[in-house]
């Protein structure tokens, strides 16, 4: 007997085993769908079949007024939505009968704002750990944070996980494993390169993680079991990216998603093409690439109206 509970839990098996989707998006599309079946239970509905456009319509309605104090926002619902196409896709390609997935449309959404630095503001931010009177080693590790994030668009916990011997510094480029577990090229500058160089002849230890913790509490001794400790985590990196932000003294949020738009943002102003730009970001889809196409079109009219 074919149940919606059941497979579900088939289908999130089959996007871990056979599509290699990450943990994580396992674990959010299983949030999506637990609330969708959630809303099958009180509806009464168990098999694939019963599923309708108009009970579609229907849930789409009971998701929007969830939370009533803080509605789940247009974007959240979206990712809702998505994880459901996807399992009647899954569903199709197991030739079982149910709803055509392409039936269901997202909800439209305001164009999404991207911010970035630039100018004088990005090289305030860049150069604000020598302003500091942090002890020259974080100040140096520092630098070497905030030029890679800007220079090669990681994502910070790309960034949080490198280790030493994936970073070969005679070359300008390494190999970094992405979302969904795919491997990309990333490209180093010389600013950034120097900068990491000049880190790494600075420390003392033989741990491994690229970027660790230079505290009271640190000890260039301690066993390989314990870099643990010492590795510097994403949250620590938000952490710094923002007192740096204030140090520039930005009134804008710069986070280190920030900094990977401001990448991509000066790549196309530079005239890289849009797929190259797609491919250095590691993004699976050329339509995610594009939010930054409005961006750079507007820098161009701006510089073309006022040279």
């Amino acid at each position: 007997m074919l149940v919606l509970k059941n497979l579900v839990h088939q289908f999130l098996e089959y996007i871990e085993s056979e599509k290699n989707r990450s943990g994580k998006t396992v674990e959010n599309y299983a949030c999506y769908l637990r609330r969708f079946l959630d809303w099958t239970k009180i509806q009464n509905i168990t098999k694939p079949e019963q599923l309708t456009l108009d009970g579609m319509r229907a849930y789409r309605l009971w998701l929007n007024r969830l939370h009533k104090e803080k509605p789940l926002k247009k974007n959240t619902q979206n990712y809702h939505t998505i994880a459901i196409r996807s399992f009647l896709k899954y569903l199709a390609k197991r030739d079982i009968k149910t709803l055509a997935p392409k039936k269901i449309e997202l909800a439209k959404i305001p164009q999404r704002t991207v911010a970035f630095l630039e100018g004088d503001d990005l090289n305030r931010f860049l150069t604000a750990p020598s302003r500091t009177q942090e002890p020259n080693i974080i100040q140096k590790r520092d630098q070497a944070i905030l030029e890679m994030l800007f220079s090669t668009g990681l994502r910070v916990s790309e960034l949080a996980g490198l280790c030493r011997g994936s970073v070969n510094l005679s070359k300008d480029e390494f190999t970094v494993k992405g979302t969904g577990k795919k491997y990309r090229v990333v490209f180093l500058s010389p600013r950034g390169k120097e900068c990491l160089r000049t880190y790494l002849d600075a420390r003392k230890d033989s741990l491994n993680p690229l970027f660790i913790r230079h505290d009271r509490a640190f000890n260039a001794k301690q066993s390989k079991q314990d870099e643990g400790e010492h590795h510097l985590t994403p949250r620590s990196i938000q952490r710094l990216v923002r007192r740096y932000a204030r140090i520039a003294g930005l009134t804008k949020k710069v986070t280190p998603h920030v900094m990977r738009h401001s990448f991509a943002t000066d790549l196309l102003t530079k005239g890289t093409d849009m797929r190259s730009v797609q491919s250095l970001l590691g993004h699976a889809s050329i339509t995610t690439t594009q939010i930054y196409a409005r961006i750079t079109n507007r820098q161009l009219r701006d510089i073309h109206t006022h040279p």
